[in-house]
């Protein structure tokens, strides 16, 4: 094991397990036994993410969480391989729930573009779900009136700007770990999230990720968000949990209203303290309200809902 890695691997003590998707190596961990659930990460970061959650959650439950292809320890092919297309990524999703039978009872966790990378899948199957948490993330378009983050609209609109910033000096990532957790992180951590993303080819992924945001008709994944954007109040049925981080740049205060106004029923934790990484500011408060919401909604108590509504 290599020193930069040793550094970091305290923090995640996981057996790492692969399947083959598209001819890809896709990585995930899987630990415990009991109800699923699974945790889908963003950019720039991958399963590491959810360490403490993993952690905390194995104890009682089966706990996977993913790393999508180009990112974490999953495959990182070139364009002329892979498609970085939000529709890629839901199917992926898709067919690695598919392969483990993870087919009903299942509870997501998302952050980030993992938000729409979930609820593309859970709402494609909605009798797959059985509880929704979600951590400063998104399942619509940006909401009305609100532009892009300058930081963002750089390195989407101005390519080769976008190339040198993303892939050759690794800016988004290096970035995120100063200004995602509002309280800072260790050394240790900061090498946790930048190790997979340690070369131009390896960031493939973090800056096609946010070449992919779509804005307006025509753009590449427009469509696909908009069909799960229109589709979230299928799932007003399901139990659901938001932990949000008020100090959050780009998922902010309006993100939040408007899952407010799409999902009134959901409950809602707000961190006045914690960044977009609210896992890394605020994880020994938010882990005991996953963990209290997991056994405060029990399968055997919302199951019939979830019946009637898969009917």
């Amino acid at each position: 094991m290599k020193a930069d890695e040793a550094c970091w691997r305290q923090h995640y003590p996981f057996t790492s397990r692969w399947v083959t998707i598209g001819g890809h190596r896709y990585h995930y961990i899987d630990e415990g036994a009991g109800e699923p659930i699974v945790c889908v990460h963003g950019n720039p970061t991958w399963s590491f993410y959810f360490r403490e959650l993993v952690l905390e959650l194995r104890k009682q439950f089966r706990v996977i969480a993913v790393d999508h292809i180009g990112c974490g320890l999953s495959d990182k092919p070139p364009l002329s391989e892979y498609d970085y297309t939000l529709k890629n990524r839901i199917d992926d999703f898709e067919s690695f729930l598919d392969g483990l039978k993870l087919t009903r009872n299942v509870t997501f966790a998302m952050h980030d573009w993992g938000g729409m990378i979930g609820m593309g899948a859970a709402l494609r199957r909605v009798g797959r779900v059985s509880r929704l948490v979600f951590m400063n993330t998104a399942a619509f378009c940006l909401p009305e009136c609100k532009p892009l983050p300058p930081a963002l609209w750089l390195v989407r609109h101005v390519s080769p700007m976008a190339s040198l910033l993303l892939q050759g000096m690794n800016l988004f990532t290096v970035g995120a770990n100063v200004l995602a957790p509002a309280r800072g992180m260790s050394p240790s951590v900061a090498a946790g999230y930048k190790f997979p993303y340690d070369s131009w080819s390896n960031r493939i992924a973090v800056r096609r990720f946010v070449q992919d945001i779509p804005l307006k008709p025509g753009d590449p994944s427009y469509d696909e968000v908009m069909w799960v954007s229109d589709r979230c109040d299928t799932i007003a049925h399901v139990p659901k949990l938001i932990c949000w981080g008020e100090q959050d740049f780009v998922f902010d205060q309006d993100f939040l209203s408007e899952w407010r106004r799409r999902c009134p029923e959901a409950e809602i934790h707000t961190f006045p303290s914690a960044g977009h990484y609210c896992l890394e500011d605020d994880g020994d408060r938010i882990v005991p309200l996953v963990r209290k919401f997991l056994h405060r909604n029990p399968i055997h108590a919302i199951q019939p809902a979830l019946a009637e509504s898969a009917t």
